[in-house]
């Protein structure tokens, strides 16, 4: 599971709020709860998606989600999606070679500033 995060406030120990992108293939969708299930290899992750409109939900499609990550009392995990959108036919091999360089450059330019 590929997820850049971006630490808003956290007040609250009950709650963390960063928000999140992340790219996943949606195992199921209902559309009586507007939650989606999204998977990546072994990991899971529950999608509340009340708030997005215009977007068509299929299992096996992958999908890019940006929204606060909310932990439950029970330590349930659920992403607050406010966008979504089908990436179905995007390179992945492209995508994580994209994601290591980011990676790095925010690596050497923490360490920049530290020195």
């Amino acid at each position: 599971m590929e997820i850049f995060t971006k630490k808003t406030h956290t007040n609250h120990s009950s709650f963390a709020s960063p928000n999140m992108e992340m790219r996943m293939w949606l195992q199921e969708y209902s559309v009586e709860t507007a939650i989606a299930i999204v998977i990546d290899g072994s990991a899971n992750l529950k999608i509340n998606t009340e708030h997005l409109r215009d977007l068509t939900f299929r299992a096996g499609s992958i999908y890019q989600f940006i929204g606060e990550l909310l932990i439950q009392p029970d330590n349930e995990a659920i992403l607050q999606a406010r966008v979504g959108r089908n990436v179905d036919g995007i390179d992945l091999n492209l995508y994580h070679q994209s994601l290591q360089l980011v990676r790095q450059f925010q690596a050497d330019h923490i360490n920049d500033q530290a020195a």
